[in-house]
């Protein structure tokens, strides 16, 4: 059974009575993981599929291996959103992929009312080069690169 879409959990829960919640719960667990699990194994499964391994991500991502690991066990969490989007962008995830995954780890999604989101957005979409090229783009831009994970939250 397929993952369903927030769309689709709504239209059932207009249609689902209070008595009926632990059969919903039930029926929609793999909708409904926990966030931080859900992103891990979300993460390790693209990562599978482009044959692409965690050290390498971390490398391309600059990212100390360690932590890296730790972000993608669960073991430790950040609150910077900008350390999350270096390790889609160095999977090689789609700006869809990479929204996705911000949605699972529980962090809002680029936005294209924010410059610096919508920059970003065209970045995903086009794959320019590197990290260091996508925070060049950035500062060429007059915006902040992309934070790196100097400060572990």
């Amino acid at each position: 059974m397929e993952e369903k879409s927030t769309k689709e959990l709504t239209d059932i829960l207009g249609k689902t009575h209070l008595s009926d919640f632990d059969s919903y719960c039930n029926e929609n667990k793999k909708s409904m993981g926990i966030l931080q699990e859900s992103f891990s194994v979300y993460i390790k499964n693209i990562l599978v599929a482009k044959k692409i391994t965690q050290q390498t991500v971390f490398l391309n991502a600059d990212i100390p291996e360690r932590y890296g690991y730790k972000l993608l066990s669960g073991e430790k969490r950040t609150k910077q959103r900008d350390i999350i989007l270096r390790i889609c962008y160095a999977a090689e995830l789609s700006l869809e992929e990479t929204q996705r995954a911000l949605k699972k780890y529980g962090m809002a999604e680029l936005y294209a009312k924010f410059q610096r989101d919508a920059l970003l957005m065209i970045i995903f979409n086009e794959r320019p080069g590197n990290i260091l090229e996508v925070n060049s783009l950035l500062k060429q831009n007059g915006m902040e690169p992309l934070r790196t994970s100097g400060v572990q939250e």
